[in-house]
């Protein structure tokens, strides 16, 4: 790539403008083609600088984010390691976005991220690596459940919420009767130890997980009867008319009993 152009791309996605935007990502898109990895890579640079956009004070710039992604997930898996290490940026609005690129790309990331995950000890690190397996849409994210498992009982209320939510995320693209038993013994285990969190978040993300569970055919009648009677606890609809007082964890509650009276 000529530096002229290199300097034009950068200035362009350097910009707040939404066209001046597309116009460079779509400059970089031109360019993907042309060009082997080793001279694709300051172009996958420029690309993540878009990542630090926040949609919430610009709504209107959340399609670039998306085709930000779209354009790294067509690089291809030489990109993996590299976004990776950007998973550790330090900003959470750039965090959150390559998680969410890292999903996308497949079981490929899998194996990797399983592998940072191991080889670090910060949690919200590993927080980020387990929202990241949470969009992936494939059968061997089975390969994960040990991690969501151990961080469900983490003594840190970021990586304990992020693995609950993961956990019910796994589940969605995990065939019926692939889960080992004893792992799916833990995991009802461990929702139901996290529906008594002091945190309302964890609590609406263990309903919301164990909902997932009923929906995708993971429990036997035993265990849907036991959830049936939790929920109708949370919601207070049981004699004793006690109630869940966290709205957030009563609607998840109200969802997840829809699954359930459609099983029994």
């Amino acid at each position: 790539m000529r530096p002229q152009k290199q300097m034009k791309i950068e200035a362009l996605l350097a910009s707040d403008n939404l066209t001046e935007l597309e116009e460079g990502l779509k400059l970089i898109k031109e360019k993907i083609s042309q060009v082997g990895a080793t001279e694709a890579r300051p172009l996958l640079e420029m690309i993540t600088s878009v990542f630090y956009i926040d949609t919430l004070e610009r709504p209107d710039l959340a399609p670039i984010l998306e085709e930000a992604i779209t354009l790294l997930v067509g690089f291809g898996d030489w990109v993996i390691p590299v976004l990776i290490d950007q998973l550790d940026a330090g900003d959470i609005k750039a965090q959150i976005v390559i998680s969410y690129a890292l999903g996308r790309m497949g079981a490929d990331v899998i194996e990797p991220l399983l592998n940072e995950y191991h080889n670090s000890n910060d949690p919200a690190l590993q927080s980020f690596i387990l929202y990241a397996m949470g969009k992936i849409k494939s059968p061997q994210i089975s390969a994960a459940i040990e991690v969501g498992l151990v961080a469900m009982r983490s003594r840190d209320r970021e990586l304990r919420d992020t693995a609950t939510r993961a956990i019910g995320k796994f589940v969605e693209s995990i065939p019926v009767g692939a889960i080992q038993d004893v792992a799916l013994h833990e995991m009802i285990m461990n929702l139901r130890n996290n529906l008594g969190d002091n945190d309302s978040g964890i609590r609406a993300k263990a309903i919301r997980s164990m909902g997932k569970l009923a929906k995708y055919g993971h429990l036997q009648d035993n265990d849907l009867n036991a959830l049936n009677d939790t929920l109708l606890l949370i919601l207070g609809y049981d004699e004793s008319f006690e109630w869940d007082r966290a709205y957030l964890v009563r609607k998840e509650a109200e969802e997840a009993l829809v699954y359930v009276k459609g099983l029994l």
